[in-house]
């Protein structure tokens, strides 16, 4: 029973990073797998008791150890954590990470992503934890605190999530900082403009970095978002040198149908490693519901864990939607600045609409950007996966953080 487990965790324990060690281990006879051939989650057995590494409950001792465990049990929907939990064991990852780094900066707890991710257990992380009398309000999440070069601000993707930024960071061998920006608190009245975005976003900047050279990367869509924080700071003298680009295609005219595909691809993204199988369901409802009735349906479906926070998820939505409204309006400006491209060489699946795929296919590698910058200086950095599995695969995303890289040092030199 939990001896086993004790036995087969401290095995994995010598071999694994901490967070990747199974916390409980259950002997199956086969795995369950749905029509399709693919991994059947809803048909696992629940763990028994014996079936978890034997750990005696510790009480957190201290202001730092409590606070951590207040916020960890609060994110991770569980009554209590002690003192000598792995926080990754509890069900923790990159997207609750984040979650984590910005509560404890509102609460003065200062610690970056790596640390996380080095101290998965509890008090090991209070250990490191210096108590600032101060809470931070910028919400800037320090993904890697120190380096010599100038510091990598990355922007969070079009659905406000930084939690790619922390897997590319740890893989990344650039003698930089890396900080994961925030998107800015939307206001429901006045609806948000990319320019009001970009002058808010750059006093949290400017805490950590008073002057340029100024160095961004973005995903998607948040790299538009770092396109217009460059466009603001060279009209003010700055200097910006250094633009990653994630896959990030120049955005085509608008219409109503763009925030009916962003409804799908956010619902698709929630169901994670289930999202072929309910792909179809959500190609058939997509035009007649709401956010809610689709992620609802995601859940009956079992795509989505019957204790998914559906209300959190429309919340979050929500302030997609209005990034997109605001990218739509957004005039993309010809700026006298140079661009790595580094673009996914596979096509994302068939759902993407027919006008987006041929018009990307047409146009690898620069992905439209030659019509607005000078087509000379755009760098163009194949990246093995499509659109998210270049950054969600662990081989690609090394390819990907190796050759990010590697142009910060190039420009360097």
């Amino acid at each position: 029973g939990g001896a086993l487990a004790g036995a087969l965790r401290a095995h994995l324990s010598a071999r694994l990073p901490d967070y990747m060690v199974p916390s409980a281990f259950v002997r199956l006879a086969a795995l369950p797998l749905t029509v399709n051939g693919k991994l059947d989650r809803n048909a696992l057995p629940a763990p028994s008791d014996q079936a978890y590494a034997l750990a005696a409950y510790q009480l957190p001792q201290g202001e730092v150890e409590t606070a951590l465990a207040q916020i960890w049990a609060a994110i991770l929907g569980v009554e209590r954590i002690g003192s000598n939990e792995y926080v990754f064991e509890l069900g923790g990852y990159s997207l609750l990470a984040v979650q984590m780094l910005g509560r404890a900066s509102n609460l003065g707890l200062s610690f970056s992503a790596t640390d996380l991710f080095r101290a998965p257990v509890l008090k090991e992380l209070a250990s490191q934890i210096c108590l600032q009398v101060q809470p931070s309000n910028s919400a800037v999440i320090s993904v890697r605190p120190n380096g010599s070069q100038p510091p990598l601000f990355f922007v969070p993707s079009g659905f406000g999530d930084c939690s790619y930024v922390l897997g590319l960071a740890v893989e990344m061998d650039a003698d930089c900082s890396v900080y994961a920006l925030p998107w800015p608190p939307f206001d429901d009245v006045r609806p948000p403009t990319f320019e009001a975005m970009a002058a808010e976003v750059i006093v949290a900047i400017k805490q950590i970095q008073p002057r340029g050279p100024y160095r961004f990367a973005g995903y998607s869509s948040g790299a538009i978002l770092a396109y217009a924080i460059a466009e603001r700071l060279l009209s003010s003298d700055e200097v910006v040198s250094f633009m990653a680009f994630i896959d990030v295609s120049l955005p085509g005219a608008s219409s109503n149908a763009s925030l009916k595909n962003l409804a799908r691809e956010f619902v698709l993204d929630r169901c994670g490693t289930l999202r072929d199988e309910y792909r179809e369901v959500l190609e058939r409802d997509t035009e007649q519901c709401s956010i809610s009735e689709l992620l609802e349906k995601a859940q009956q479906t079992g795509a989505l864990a019957p204790d998914h926070d559906l209300h959190s998820d429309v919340s979050m939505y929500q302030r997609a939607a209005a990034f997109q409204r605001a990218l739509q309006s957004y005039r993309i400006p010809s700026l006298p600045i140079e661009i790595y491209q580094f673009y996914a060489s596979e096509p994302l699946s068939r759902w993407v609409p027919p006008d987006k795929q041929s018009g990307r296919d047409a146009n690898l590698p620069k992905l439209g950007w030659d019509l607005v910058v000078d087509a000379g200086a755009i760098h163009a950095v194949p990246v093995p996966g499509n659109h998210a599995t270049m950054v969600s695969n662990p081989e690609n995303r090394q390819v990907l953080a190796h050759a990010i890289s590697t142009a910060l040092i190039g420009t360097l030199e």
